[in-house]
């Protein structure tokens, strides 16, 4: 038997075991079942992993390696390590993850090796809120044995390292809005910022790590009486690279999480082929957080909906995979 029939036949039975008792005894033609003659030729074997983990919770998921481990004396994730390759094995590894597991993973994998991949990192620290980074932090820990704040403080430097710092180190889920503070600090992020020469930096880190979103939603609707410039006219303006796509990915989030990502979406897949890395990451790490208002998003600014742009920017097997992770056409 080929590496992927190796996992077939187990994962198959594992997905079954789990489900309730009704539905174990549902049958269907020997031609159809995926480690039959016919379904090999037809290459349904990916298909198969690709329905049945795409189509799980992480919490079913998990179950199902659960059992196949028992059936097939093998964990689950080393069988599709070895059965699958590429785009589809890196989305399909990362469904094995919990939602937290994964942003960890994901942050770590941004700080590995020679060079950093800052976009990675952006999105992930200043996309996430309190709460999340807690948790982030904590899962870090257990993972890696080493502490999240520690590693970018390592790799990363100036301006950037101080509000990606700031941003993890934010202990407060709440969402007070502080009446009295909404005009003060508008009036200092424009005084810091667009009305002097140079930006005071330090003064936009502190007012946008330590205020709540509803209250900073409040001060950027205030900036404007003091700004020829909306905020994010004001971030391109004041500064650059890095800490611009920091800022700027902040107050997007803090206006519309799930347009900014929709946004990204659309990004990564505007040429031909689609930047894979950036597509994953999104689709794995929001499919059980916000991804239906996200398509609700792509299609209200983009005009089309996700799952089209996804068939036809994305191909094969991943593609499969990524379509039936999306959930539909809208």
């Amino acid at each position: 038997r080929t590496a992927i029939e190796e996992v077939i036949l187990p994962l198959s039975a594992a997905a079954l075991s789990v489900l309730p008792p009704a539905l174990q005894t549902h049958t269907i033609p020997w031609s159809s079942h995926p480690w039959s003659d016919e379904a090999t030729k037809k290459r349904v074997d990916e298909q198969t992993v690709i329905d049945i983990l795409t189509r799980r919770s992480y919490e079913q998921r998990r179950e199902i390696a659960f059992e196949y481990e028992r059936i097939a004396k093998k964990e689950l994730v080393v069988a599709l390590k070895g059965a699958l390759s590429g785009s589809l094995e890196t989305l399909m590894l990362g469904l094995m993850k919990s939602t937290v597991q994964y942003d960890a993973s994901e942050l770590k994998a941004s700080m590995k090796g020679l060079g950093t991949d800052e976009e990675a990192l952006i999105e992930l620290v200043c996309s996430r809120n309190n709460e999340e980074l807690a948790e982030i932090k904590r899962v870090y820990k257990d993972m890696f044995k080493k502490d999240l704040e520690k590693d970018i403080a390592g790799d990363t430097s100036g301006d950037f390292a101080k509000l990606l710092l700031a941003l993890t180190k934010r202990d407060d889920p709440s969402n007070v809005v502080d009446y009295e503070k909404i005009d003060d600090d508008a009036r200092s992020l424009y005084e810091a910022g667009v009305k002097r020469k140079g930006t005071d930096v330090t003064t936009w880190i502190t007012i946008m790590s330590k205020r709540s979103v509803p209250h900073l939603q409040k001060v950027f609707e205030r900036y404007k009486s003091y700004s020829p410039y909306d905020m994010k006219e004001s971030i391109r303006k004041e500064v650059k690279g890095d800490l611009e796509k920091s800022f700027l990915t902040l107050v997007e989030c803090f206006e519309n999480r799930q347009l900014y990502f929709a946004n990204r979406l659309f990004e990564a897949m505007k040429t031909k082929s689609a930047k894979e890395k950036v597509v994953t990451r999104i689709m794995v790490s929001r499919c059980e957080v916000d991804l239906m208002r996200i398509r609700t998003e792509f299609k209200r600014q983009h005009k089309r909906s996700l799952y089209q742009t996804i068939a036809e920017h994305t191909k094969g097997d991943y593609q499969k995979a990524l379509l039936s992770l999306c959930g539909g056409d809208d």
